[in-house]
């Protein structure tokens, strides 16, 4: 079938029919039936041209440069030029390169990384690593957290694991930013504490400024490894290249994935302290993925490396979120009845409202406003705010405009149900 005959109406039928007739309806129940079609900057536009929408959502910062950034473009199609994918079980240059780069970038004595294809994947490499290193079982993770879809990641993950049992044994999960719990929770048998640094599917939960060193402590007390997953809090997000930063902090892993691509080749890394690289010496070969730190991967990852981790790159990451500041302050006392608040770290926001239903509401008002925002999976309550880091002043005036008209409409909508109750 020629792309240029291939409607929307066909694409929609097709993946009802061959990829997810549930997905179809829940997408059209939240007013986002929409097919990308171009995409641009901070913009996509639908299959049949009829709409655009400014993404705030950026697939957890996959987009972090835009859709199809030119930079990372070029770095791809100049790759092309003179390499494939490349052969897992030999050496590569790019491989090198790119790990020496996020040696010389991470906190403190991080020097080695092992390269994936996806965040889980990630995740699952940290987590054998950790269970490896120790010899022990145990994995402690938060409740509500989120690491990924495959094997050991889903272990940790909260709210979907239970549909997949039974799972690798070993895992439970305590209540994020308590540190009592943890220090109740650690003992002899644990061999890793895994949380996001900033849990994102829980709405962009801050810690306590104590949590991180006190976490930090109770691993060291108990030769428990330290996993950080900044799959989307990392890369700049926060206005620093490490989320992690904000708590002058070093784990002994850190899981780094989405933003890696440059939003055009998959690419995710564990990256982790020298004292971990002692489990290899019995056999260097134990880990393997065949597409795994790929060479056209690797290039593309450290053009996207050199472009962000510049001064200037993330001075104006943190402009741009106090352009946002400014802007929500003045919904929130516009329209109080809605929006209670927000947090915000740099470009990762919370936009806090004032019961579950808000959530929903709020994604199809501003769809309806040509900007397309998610809530948060478990907390409906909260609308996430993740717009590409390459966002302007004037497409930020236009996303708050559009949000003082869907929280308006909201209220609108809230204030009926309470009439009609």
């Amino acid at each position: 079938m020629e792309s240029e005959s291939y409607t929307k109406q066909q694409a929609i039928a097709d993946f009802a029919e061959y990829v997810s007739p549930q997905k179809v309806r829940a997408y059209q129940s939240l007013g986002v039936d929409f097919v990308p079609g171009r995409r641009e900057g901070v913009r996509i536009w639908d299959l049949d041209g009829s709409r655009c929408l400014i993404n705030l959502r950026s697939s957890g910062g996959v987009f972090n440069l835009g859709h199809c950034p030119p930079s990372m473009i070029k770095a791809l199609k100049g790759a092309l030029d003179h390499v494939d994918v490349g052969d897992h079980i030999l050496m590569s240059a790019a491989r090198a390169k790119l790990a020496r780069r996020l040696a010389e970038l991470t906190p403190g004595d991080i020097q080695y990384t092992i390269f994936s294809s996806s965040g889980g994947e990630a995740i699952d490499v940290a987590l054998k690593l950790a269970r490896g290193y120790t010899g022990r079982p145990g994995v402690i993770s938060a409740v509500h957290g989120y690491h990924g879809h495959t094997g050991m990641a889903l272990a940790a993950t909260d709210g979907y694991s239970e549909k997949f049992g039974p799972l690798a044994p070993g895992f439970r999960r305590i209540p994020f930013g308590d540190a009592g719990a943890l220090e109740a929770a650690v003992d002899g048998q644990t061999a890793a504490v895994i949380m996001e640094t900033i849990p994102a599917t829980a709405g962009f939960v801050f810690p306590p400024d104590d949590y991180y060193p006190r976490v930090r402590q109770i691993c060291d007390r108990y030769g428990a490894v330290m996993i950080l997953d900044e799959v989307q809090a990392g890369l700049g997000r926060t206005g620093r290249l490490w989320a992690i930063d904000e708590w002058g902090v070093v784990p002994d892993v850190l899981v780094l994935g989405k933003g890696m691509s440059g939003g055009v080749y998959p690419m995710s890394a564990t990256c982790y302290r020298p004292f971990l690289q002692s489990f290899f010496d019995a056999d260097p070969f134990v880990h393997l993925s065949s597409f795994g730190g790929s060479d056209l991967g690797c290039t593309v990852c450290l053009a996207m490396l050199n472009e962000i981790s510049q001064p200037e790159f993330l001075a104006r990451v943190n402009a741009m979120g106090d352009r946002f500041a400014a802007g929500l302050s003045q919904l929130r006392e516009a329209h109080p009845e809605v929006m209670t608040g927000f947090r915000q770290k740099g470009l990762m926001i919370a936009v806090l409202m004032s019961d579950r239903r808000c959530g929903p509401a709020m994604t199809r008002a501003l769809g309806e406003r040509g900007v397309l925002a998610l809530f948060a999976n478990y907390d409906p309550s909260v609308l996430q705010v993740m717009p590409p880091l390459i966002i302007t002043p004037e497409d930020i005036d236009i996303v708050l405009e559009a949000m003082d008209g869907a929280l308006g409409a909201v209220g609108h909508h809230l204030n009926q149900g309470a009439a009609t109750r």
